[in-house]
């Protein structure tokens, strides 16, 4: 069986070490109770040991980042790890355009982990460290590559406009086939899961380690 995990592919391990286990996440900002007091292995019942055990596996972050509420509902988390599986690994887009695709869901939700975990990951994919940054600062990268404007346009209209233009569409389909335009929305739409399910949870970065967005930065 292939080894399963969210964010971290085993190239890429490297490039976000600080992850470096469940226990070392901070506690939501003002001195907040967490939401969801971080999972140790020792505490998960039945239902949740399985897929605990699943991801202690493949995941240097141990149960922390969007695992930690996936906990909660065993039986969805599971679902949703398989659902990961194949959008991160077997999926027909291109890693580089699929890493894309995510920070484009992550800067539109502001989601401080799905940036410090993805922008590592995309730029390894070889997306260009200088559209990193302009989306970064919510701009429409510019010196986009074909394909990466085709993505970019695509996944934006879709999660803003809530459709996409035939104008679009057609672009998309001179370089993407049928699976690869339903796996693009697919990842884009699962994304939006992690990015809500993070919010909610109040799931945030390593401590030390600086949030990508900061207050009052659009």
């Amino acid at each position: 069986m292939k080894s399963r995990h969210l964010w971290l592919p085993s190239l890429a391990l490297a490039a976000v070490g600080g992850w470096l286990a469940a226990g070392l996440f901070a506690p939501p900002a003002r001195g907040k109770e967490p939401r969801f007091p971080q999972l140790t292995m020792e505490q998960l019942n039945e239902q949740q040991r399985p897929l605990g055990e699943q991801v202690m596996k493949v995941s240097s972050v141990g149960l922390a980042g969007p695992y930690n509420p996936m906990m909660r509902s065993p039986v969805l988390g599971q679902r949703l790890f398989d659902l990961f599986h194949y959008l991160r690994w077997e999926t027909s887009v291109p890693t580089k355009l699929n890493e894309f695709a995510i920070l484009i869901i992550g800067r539109q939700w502001r989601s401080q982990v799905e940036w410090y975990a993805h922008a590592p990951l995309a730029q390894k994919a070889g997306l260009s460290p200088e559209i990193i940054a302009e989306l970064k600062v919510n701009k429409r990268p510019s010196g986009m590559a074909e394909d990466e404007a085709a993505v970019y346009d695509f996944v934006t209209e879709l999660t803003t406009k809530k459709e996409v233009s035939d104008a679009t569409y057609s672009r998309a389909k001179k370089i993407f086939n049928d699976q690869q335009i339903v796996d693009l929305t697919s990842v884009a739409g699962c994304y939006v899961s992690v990015a809500m399910l993070l919010a909610m949870a109040e799931e945030t970065t390593p401590p030390g380690k600086e949030a990508p967005f900061k207050p009052g930065e659009p």
